[in-house]
């Protein structure tokens, strides 16, 4: 970020700055309001100019926390979206189906430590992160309290949340935060995959017999709506969106990415020989996209009040797993110190050239609950 480091602060206030929280920072000891000013102004010029902010780069507090609590979001929502599709794992209908299954369920766990590690750059820490999870200061998509009651669900998952969610997410590989943008690449790529096997569930439950038909249908017409409101409240209603486009962390409007999501789903679905549940989608010549029903915003609301088929369930679910796991997180960081290379005092002259160096290498162990 060239505009940026041109104007970065001095190593004493850096220093101080990254003390505090992990970046440069408009709160920085000592920094002159004109100092300010020209490190607001340089950051704005790198943003508007399209460069990646960097996590020592200068940067306003308010774009900082709001990157953080989005990261914390994704990240959580990327955990707990395990819970609705692991619940299948033991109850696919064959062994392929099990390990795809299995192999996402594997990739969502990954795509919350990215976001974790990358939400980390910023000074805050994963512990912190989670500590806020379970005690419901923070937030995961309300797509998730959502039950999955048959097979078929685990198809709608892949093909309308996962659609929903890559719709969504494609831009974020050009958000202005370096590390958040990067991580998104890798977890886009592994999305396109989720998408595709929910897909090709769907389609071979459509084509099967009557009630196969009938139960993927069932779960598209429980599916939909919520995937929908996955894009969140209205433009008119979102507290957050327009200061988020203007930092360039997100690209498009909730409405632009959920009429962009219809547009993608409406010949979708045809092919899979299946309706979705809104009678009033229709195509809008003038605007070259598709028309489609209120959304009921109450319930989006309800669940996000905590009052959703599983909240208390998921995120029970969730502490539960935290607390049983405390063994394997204690036991990876003493094996880790354990194994730590060992701090060697400076040689003399002599002990130098009569003891061969030695080296030993850490064992990193990542956090696995």
């Amino acid at each position: 970020m060239a505009a940026v480091t041109a104007h970065q602060t001095t190593q004493k206030t850096l220093g101080t700055a990254n003390a505090a929280g992990g970046a440069g920072s408009t709160a920085a000891a000592g920094e002159t309001d004109a100092a300010a000013a020209d490190h607001l102004a340089a950051f704005d010029a790198a943003v508007a100019a399209d460069e990646r902010i960097e996590p020592r780069d200068w940067m306003p507090d308010a774009y900082r926390a709001t990157l953080i609590r989005q990261m914390a979001q994704h990240a959580h929502s990327e955990i707990i979206g395990m819970q609705p599709e692991a619940n299948w794992i033991t109850r696919a209908p064959s062994l392929r189906r099990k390990a795809i299954l299995m192999a996402k369920v594997q990739d969502e766990a990954g795509h919350g430590l990215y976001l974790y590690s990358a939400a980390e750059t910023l000074g805050t820490s994963r512990e912190e992160l989670l500590d806020k999870l379970h005690a419901g200061r923070q937030r995961y998509s309300s797509i998730f309290n959502y039950p999955t009651l048959t097979w078929a669900d685990v198809g709608a998952i892949g093909w309308l949340v996962d659609g929903a969610a890559i719709t969504n997410q494609v831009p974020l590989c050009r958000c202005s935060y370096g590390p958040y943008a990067r991580a998104m690449v890798r977890i886009c790529k592994e999305e396109s995959f989720h998408q595709r096997q929910g897909y090709e569930l769907l389609l071979a439950l459509s084509r099967g017999t009557e009630a196969q038909h009938a139960m993927a249908q069932d779960a598209v017409n429980r599916w939909w709506w919520p995937s929908l409101m996955m894009f969140g409240p209205p433009d008119d209603a979102s507290s957050h969106s327009e200061q988020s486009m203007a930092w360039k962390i997100k690209r498009h409007s909730n409405d632009e990415l959920r009429r962009r999501f219809v547009d993608i789903c409406v010949p979708q679905a045809e092919a899979l020989g299946l309706e979705l549940p809104d009678p009033d989608i229709r195509w809008n010549e003038e605007l070259g996209g598709h028309d489609f029903g209120a959304i009921d915003w109450s319930e989006f609301q309800e669940v996000l009040k905590g009052n959703g088929p599983c909240n208390e369930q998921r995120i029970t679910q969730r502490r539960r797993a935290h607390e049983e796991g405390a063994w394997v997180r204690d036991a990876a960081a003493a094996y880790a110190a354990k194994h730590a290379p060992a701090q060697t005092s400076p040689r003399t002259p002599a002990s130098a050239s009569a003891s061969a160096p030695t080296s030993a290498s850490a064992q990193h162990v990542e956090e696995t609950a």
